[in-house]
């Protein structure tokens, strides 16, 4: 008896290590799943750069960005969409079966999701997948190569390949379009093919997976709110700004404040200066615009030179000029 006591008291205390040591080497569950400082409420997306609905999410964040500002953190965790494209299945949304015709029915899908979330898409020409680049889980492991460096510059980095990957129809899961889009986004591009080339950025995805099935996040977007107190709720599937809203009021016991800008000038020069490039929906979702109003307010500003209109996939782009900078604290802006 006293042995079999002594082996169960071993047991306890060797689960107790290993737990300990699988946890601790889950970066992103130390630094996204442990209560924040700085922020109130942080925001998870468990995500992947080629999910469609995902990208129909972004006018939404930067909704909630520019709106609560730094009363919020926006985090990442990839999941890993398509693991290999020659056995994919989606029947909901008709994809899989056949590589020949796989790029073709993810095209039509995203055009098609395209006309409710207005982001821009070009369906034309889109070759993500071929024999060689069969998964999208490249994409994602070069994001944790980039939060190596600088989760700001990982963001911005993701954004890009989100751009890339919907709009520009880029072979995104490719090793050199992915250098391109690394050094675009201001990464050293050294350290990020070491990562890349070692594994280590591999195995920082394979926490990130481990961390979306213990949350059971099976689809993307689905998004973890919580607190400092560490309370947490899960949305799951795309979310509108007043389910985040209603979200972070519950959680913060209505404690945060939204700053909710009137539509002006000013304003809409701020929100693309914020953002530095925007999509067109981006605009009207941040600033409760109709569409009649918003291509109003683009139409005079394009004319007066303070933003520069970007044709993208199927809709626009829009960043400032020179003269867009120009405008002071009391709202007047000069070209």
């Amino acid at each position: 008896m006293k042995i079999l006591k002594q082996v169960a008291q071993f047991a306890v205390v060797a689960l107790s290590i290993i737990s300990s040591f699988v946890f601790s080497n889950f970066k992103l569950k130390e630094e996204s799943m442990e209560p924040i400082k700085e922020a109130v409420i942080e925001i998870i997306e468990f995500t992947d750069p080629a999910c469609t609905w995902c990208w129909g999410s972004e006018p939404i964040l930067r909704k909630l960005q520019y709106r609560y500002k730094e009363q919020i953190k926006i985090s990442f965790v990839m999941g890993g969409l398509v693991e290999d494209a020659h056995t994919f299945m989606d029947n909901t949304n008709r994809i899989g079966g056949d590589l020949n015709t796989f790029n073709q029915q993810v095209g039509e899908h995203w055009l098609e999701a395209s006309q409710r979330h207005g982001m821009p898409v070009l369906a034309e020409g889109f070759k993500l997948f071929d024999d060689k680049n069969p998964s999208t889980y490249p994409m994602n492991i070069a994001y944790k190569a980039a939060q190596f460096q600088d989760e700001e510059k990982a963001n911005r980095f993701l954004r890009r390949i989100r751009e890339a990957t919907a709009a520009e129809a880029k072979q995104t899961n490719t090793m050199e379009v992915l250098i391109e889009l690394a050094q675009e986004s201001g990464l050293d591009i050294g350290a990020f093919i070491t990562d890349m080339e070692s594994g280590k950025a591999n195995n920082a995805f394979e926490e990130d997976r481990y961390l979306t099935r213990s949350y059971q996040a099976n689809g993307f977007p689905s998004f973890l709110i919580r607190n400092n107190d560490g309370k947490e709720i899960m949305l799951r599937g795309y979310q509108t700004f007043e389910n985040f809203k209603s979200t972070i009021n519950h959680l913060s016991s209505n404690k945060l404040t939204e700053h909710k800008e009137p539509v002006s000038e000013k304003n809409i020069i701020d929100f693309v200066k914020t953002f530095e490039k925007v999509a067109k929906v981006e605009i009207k979702e941040a600033l409760d615009l109709q569409k009649m109003e918003l291509d109003e307010w683009i139409k005079a500003l394009v004319k007066k030179n303070m933003i520069k209109e970007i044709a993208v996939g199927n809709s626009f782009y829009y960043q400032l000029t020179k003269a867009g900078a120009m405008c002071d604290d009391t709202g007047a802006c000069n070209l």
